[in-house]
């Protein structure tokens, strides 16, 4: 007689098949993107120090800005070789002056939580004649090298002895490297306007106590003002600040998500306007070679092929642009190419492959290049997710195109309403065309914002010259449009607060199963 297992075990049978099986898809994608082969393994912190430099403000100090610049594709593949690097800053005509520029590197611990802190005061001392005191607090963490890295700065609260400071976050890695036990030095300052702030007080302290106003609960700590503590006799602090609040944010990673079942929904448009030339021809983008993949051909399987290891029925939606389309041969910029509106999903990447070769015969290029239509298509479907409230489905929406876009100002709304959605959009340039107007839709050289100004909540398009890559490998190509998604994936979640389905149950589960 067969005895049926018990719900437990079996649930952990399940659960560690599925673990095995997401994590062999992880393996494989991220050795397909050179993850695992990447000579970068670990989280570097850079710290920027000036000395020396030029007062050029008549009555008050400098407010220096330091810009760091990184050329991708040039000569510059590390911006940090050493610990601890410094140069003379160089004036006009390159000729090195008294100023000097130190950056150093730190390794990070992987931690990616953050922690929100909220500070007050009270009876601090008075450094006005005529007024209370302006005051703010800095917190500084001590660093391996025995130097002091600024972490936080609170706003200035004025004319308040008594001051209660707004709530801020930071990393746990900004505050003290990962480690709970770092010492933090904590600088109380009265604010005047000339920058020569008054010192009021400091104390030292470790994450590790300040935890110790979690769940309602206050940490509280005496300012001293060494100078004053020396000279009087009777002197007992220069006020007294409080942690009223510390709560932890967990930072869940994009493998958090994936393994707690997020899928990813794939979905692909292809350009289809007359400047992409007669199929027919041999010198059309969407000619057929026999033996020999077209440039849209190549960008479809190199991105495909990774993303469908991350959705479980691997049936993608594909659509058309730009083109006219039987039977009344009127124009559509989103419709689907197997010709099934009700059901356009494709079986697998193959099956997209299939659909766009028996769509182009009958299919008239047309134009013009407008891609608002099909962004809006996708975000539909993001929008209609979103009512979950779960980690459930992510979309991305590949984008394959030969030109400059027509719809540039509808294209810019789409994205910005997008930004708010569980959704990326990859944009590869197939052809030789100029596709520098395509780079302000990235979002890498500023803030896109709609045509009314409108900025977009996060950045969620990538743009990409397929000629970039002619000779590259699809792997190189799939990893630079793809690099960006895990985080996009990661900063939509976290923003909304919505945790990893059942990544906990899984976890726990794997760890029993563990040998």
């Amino acid at each position: 007689m067969a005895v049926e297992p018990s719900s437990s075990a079996s649930m952990k049978r399940r659960v560690g098949r599925r673990m095995k099986k997401m994590s062999n898809i992880y393996e494989s994608a991220a050795n397909t993107l050179g993850i695992f082969n990447s000579p970068c393994l670990t989280k570097v912190e850079l710290r920027v120090a000036c000395k020396g430099i030029s007062d050029r403000d008549a009555l008050s100090k400098p407010d220096p800005c330091v810009i760091l610049k990184m050329q991708s594709h040039g000569q510059w593949f590390e911006i940090v070789s050493q610990r601890k690097l410094s140069k003379s800053l160089l004036k006009h005509g390159n000729t090195a002056g008294k100023s000097s520029i130190t950056v150093i590197a730190e390794e990070l611990s992987g931690n990616d939580d953050y922690v929100e802190l909220a500070f007050n005061a009270r009876k601090l001392d008075d450094k006005d004649f005529f007024s209370k005191s302006d005051p703010f607090l800095e917190i500084f963490r001590m660093n391996d090298d025995a130097t002091q890295q600024l972490v936080h700065r609170t706003e200035v609260v004025m004319n308040n002895l008594s001051p209660a400071w707004k709530s801020f976050k930071v990393s746990v890695n900004s505050l003290c490297s990962g480690d709970p036990d770092r010492r933090l030095k904590c600088i109380v300052w009265d604010w005047d306007s000339n920058g020569k702030h008054d010192f009021i007080g400091e104390f030292t302290s470790t994450f590790k106590e300040m935890k110790g106003a979690m769940e309602g609960k206050q940490v509280q700590w005496e300012c001293i003002n060494p100078k004053y503590k020396a000279k009087k006799k009777n002197y007992k602090n220069s006020g007294i600040v409080i942690l009223n609040q510390c709560k932890i944010h967990k930072m869940h990673s994009f493998l958090d998500y994936i393994m707690g079942g997020c899928q990813i929904q794939f979905t692909v448009a292809i350009d289809f306007t007359a400047s992409n030339g007669d199929p027919r021809n041999s010198c059309s983008l969407h000619y057929i070679h026999p033996y020999q993949p077209n440039e849209y051909l190549k960008a479809l399987v190199a991105v495909g092929e990774i993303c469908q290891d991350y959705d479980s029925d691997k049936m993608f939606p594909a659509f058309g642009f730009g083109a006219r389309i039987p039977p009344e041969y009127t124009v559509s910029h989103d419709f689907a190419i197997n010709f099934n509106e009700d059901n356009p999903e494709c079986a697998g990447i193959q099956g997209v492959v299939e659909a766009y070769q028996s769509c182009l015969p009958k299919l008239q290029l047309y134009g013009p290049t407008n891609i608002a239509p099909i962004i809006q298509k996708v975000a539909k479907s993001a929008s209609e997710e979103t009512n979950t409230k779960e980690a459930s489905q992510y979309f991305i929406l590949l984008i394959l195109t030969d030109g400059v876009i027509t719809d540039m100002a509808d294209t810019r709304e789409a994205i910005v309403h997008a930004s708010h959605l569980p959704m990326s959009v990859i944009i590869v340039g197939v052809g030789n065309a100029d596709f520098s107007d395509m780079q302000m839709l990235d979002g890498d050289d500023g803030i896109l914002r709609s045509p009314k100004g409108e900025p977009v909540l996060r950045d969620i398009v990538q743009f990409v010259p397929f000629r970039n890559f002619k000779h590259a490998s699809p792997a190189a190509l799939a990893k630079s449009v793809l690099a960006e998604v895990p985080n996009q994936v990661v900063d939509y979640y976290n923003g909304k607060g919505i945790k990893p389905k059942c990544s906990s149950e899984m976890y726990e589960s794997s760890r029993t199963l563990a040998p």
